[in-house]
């Protein structure tokens, strides 16, 4: 017998404040991903020029990554009907997108990299390396990591009690 994944509702938000959060995250990661996409042809060679560990190859897989993880965020910040671990993986997804952008900038900012743009918003909106890119990458961390307190996905267990 072959079981497919149900889609469920999304949990009830904890206040109405998440909801605004969520929103706001998911508008930043749309425009992110969609300046990415736009030009991905540049943006790759763009990652590249980053000087990464592991040469060009880790450079290709940075970029993809950051664009799928871009995109699959979106369903769990939009508290669409989909599936609890589909959900569950688009929480991750957003976090990823925060921690990859956050190393990145801690790398371009460490490193002796001579770079046009960061690459947030892809190549088409040239933004200068500096520390403020750390700071958007985390401002992106403490906006994921609200969504997901008070969106989170997953139920919770309650052990029951011994007499």
């Amino acid at each position: 017998m072959i079981k497919f994944a149900t889609t469920t509702m999304p949990p009830k938000p904890k206040t109405s404040r998440v909801v605004t959060v969520s929103l706001l995250l998911a508008f930043l990661l749309v425009c992110m991903a969609v300046g990415q996409l736009f030009s991905f042809e540049k943006f790759i060679p763009l990652i590249e020029s980053f000087n990464l560990p592991g040469g060009n190859g880790t450079g290709m897989l940075v970029a993809g990554l950051v664009v799928v993880c871009e995109v699959f965020a979106l369903p769990f910040l939009l508290r669409m009907r989909v599936s609890p671990l589909m959900r569950a993986t688009s929480m991750v997804c957003g976090w990823m997108v925060a921690a990859i952008w956050l190393i990145l900038a801690l790398w371009l900012n460490m490193t002796v990299n001579m770079v046009s743009t960061v690459g947030l918003f892809g190549v088409k909106i040239p933004l200068v390396v500096g520390w403020w890119a750390v700071f958007y990458a985390v401002a992106i961390g403490i906006l994921a990591g609200w969504a997901s307190w008070g969106m989170w996905p997953l139920r919770a267990f309650r052990r029951p009690r011994s007499k």
